[in-house]
């Protein structure tokens, strides 16, 4: 007699009905998507072109960074070439066509092996020469590139943080380039509020304030001409109503934000203005808050954000518990923006936004209409042509296609995948090579069958026979999704994530619930061959 596994056959009904049940969310109304059980509530994400919503791209400002690093090279080699007496009349970071380097004019032109050993000891990875009495250094490129990688790397982790922080949901943050990202945030229509957050860079620093030197006041918004002094750089802190008071700051960073662990908007309870209270880490940044609240008891400490003074407050005691306030002129919103800056961190680089487009509900709504009219017809096509090809067999195979739709819908929900336009072209795309496997097998059936080979034998033979052929097909479709996958950005993934979804789905119908349909049809007409199907 004909015997099948039953073990194939409950499974693979368990699999699909569970398919069933998760890709349903995606296919129904709001209102019936909050009755859903809550394990239930969770639906394919639609991408930009589908849902709508705005796309920025970013520059990250790497010239500004390596101009950054070199200056912080330069304060060190004044101090070291000051304890070794060695004579200099120009010392500074150079703009070039291509980045910057630093540019050091020496009084004795003998001193250029002692410079390039400072130069070396301080920052290993600085090309040196000398042209007569000038040397030059430059970061090299080895190290430029790695250096460049880190710092879009840490953009678009802290640009991640701050769009959650916002609560915008599924945002895509992607690389592109050397130096650029590209932000998709889906549904948001108005991205000015985003876009003004992501360009502020953020980065909080702590500095003593020259006591030796006056702040300057102004009021009619001119910029003064202010005195100069090695180590002190003029920033201001504004008063309200146009008032902008310059404090003569120093340049050595105390203490950075990246030993903050938590910022949250207050109120200060004596002025009743709104404030940051922020807390520092328990370990390295307890301590040096710690430190410096001792060093500059009763004396003027400033907090600087992106080159302004947030506020530059007395010490009156010693802060040994990690916690401090920033207060100033701030409205409620203001310190609610500042705070979500804090807690997700400083960009190591600016931002410059290079391009931005938004895409309307209505336009979104067109392509999803428009995509789902495309995978209807191919779905029908591909159905009237096995029916006419194969009669019941036919039959099964739209079977199994429609389930290996659904079953792909519910993987892309488990996932947490985002569907794209291309998306629906690669689930398009799954419906003509899904049946491709079901063609080979009923073709070397019917090859079988002519032999005059019993027709359980010939569906066991069909199997058997195109199984070799049917896997390399569809291995080498996966091997090009996964590198469309690798190489590609965006859209491009999201075609390669549906292709190489629906070809691993499609050998699942094909081998288990096209073949359990064909032995269960074979069993009702009695075609006794004792073949395991």
């Amino acid at each position: 007699m004909l015997i099948i596994s039953k073990t194939r056959i409950w499974s693979t009904f368990i699999v699909c009905l569970i398919g069933f049940i998760f890709a349903l969310p995606s296919f129904v109304n709001q209102s019936t998507f909050d009755k859903l059980p809550k394990f239930m509530q969770h639906s394919v994400s639609l991408g930009l072109e589908l849902r709508g919503g705005s796309h920025i791209q970013l520059e990250v400002g790497i010239d500004e960074v390596a101009k950054e690093f070199q200056e912080g090279v330069v304060d060190e080699a004044r101090k070291q070439l000051r304890k070794q007496n060695i004579n200099y009349k120009r010392m500074a970071v150079q703009k070039q066509e291509h980045g910057s380097r630093i540019i050091i004019t020496l009084s004795n032109p003998e001193d250029f092996k002692a410079v390039k050993k400072i130069l070396k000891k301080i920052e290993d990875e600085l090309e040196i020469s000398n042209n007569g009495k000038e040397v030059i250094a430059v970061i090299s490129k080895k190290f430029m590139d790695s250096y460049s990688k880190r710092i879009v790397d840490e953009s678009i982790e802290v640009i991640r943080h701050r769009i959650d922080e916002t609560g915008t949901k599924e945002p895509t943050i992607l690389r592109q380039g050397s130096n650029r990202i590209v932000v998709q945030l889906p549904g948001v229509e108005d991205p000015k509020e985003v876009k003004r957050l992501l360009g502020k860079t953020a980065i909080l620093t702590f500095h003593g304030v020259d006591e030796e030197m006056e702040p300057i006041v102004v009021k009619d918004g001119s910029k003064p001409k202010f005195p100069v002094k090695p180590g002190v750089i003029y920033l201001p802190e504004e008063r309200g109503n146009g008032v902008i008071n310059y404090l003569p700051i120093k340049k050595q960073v105390s203490l950075t934000g990246k030993s903050l662990v938590d910022a949250q908007m207050n109120v200060d309870p004596q002025s009743g203005a709104p404030c940051v209270s922020i807390k520092f880490d328990s370990g390295e940044g307890t301590r040096k808050i710690a430190e410096l609240s001792q060093k500059y008891l009763h004396k003027q400490f400033a907090m600087v954000l992106d080159g302004k003074v947030l506020s530059a407050p007395v010490f009156q005691a010693v802060l040994n518990n990690g916690s401090a306030q920033i207060t100033g002129h701030f409205s409620m919103q203001e310190a609610q923006e500042l705070a979500l800056l804090l807690r997700a961190g400083s960009l190591p680089a600016p931002l410059t936004v290079v391009e931005e487009r938004n895409v309307g509900p209505s336009l979104g709504a067109d392509s999803i209409a428009a995509g789902a009219k495309a995978t209807i017809f191919a779905f029908l096509s591909v159905a009237i042509f096995m029916i006419l090809s194969y009669g019941k067999f036919g039959v099964f195979s739209v079977i199994s296609l429609f389930t290996n739709i659904i079953l792909l819908f519910a993987c892309l929900t488990l996932l947490g995948a985002t569907l794209t336009l291309p998306g629906i072209a690669g689930i398009a795309l799954t419906i003509g090579t899904a049946v491709d496997a079901n063609v080979l097998i009923y073709e070397r059936m019917r090859e079988e069958m002519r032999m005059g080979i019993k027709p359980a034998v010939a569906v066991s033979q069909g199997y058997k026979m195109a199984i070799t052929t049917i896997i390399d097909s569809n291995l080498t479709t996966l091997i090009g999704s996964i590198v469309l996958y690798e190489f590609g950005s965006g859209p491009i993934k999201g075609f390669a994530v549906t292709l190489a979804l629906g070809t691993i789905i499609s050998l699942f119908t094909t081998f288990f619930l096209t073949k359990s349909l064909v032995g269960m049809w074979l069993k009702g007409n009695k075609y006794n061959d004792n073949i395991v199907v």
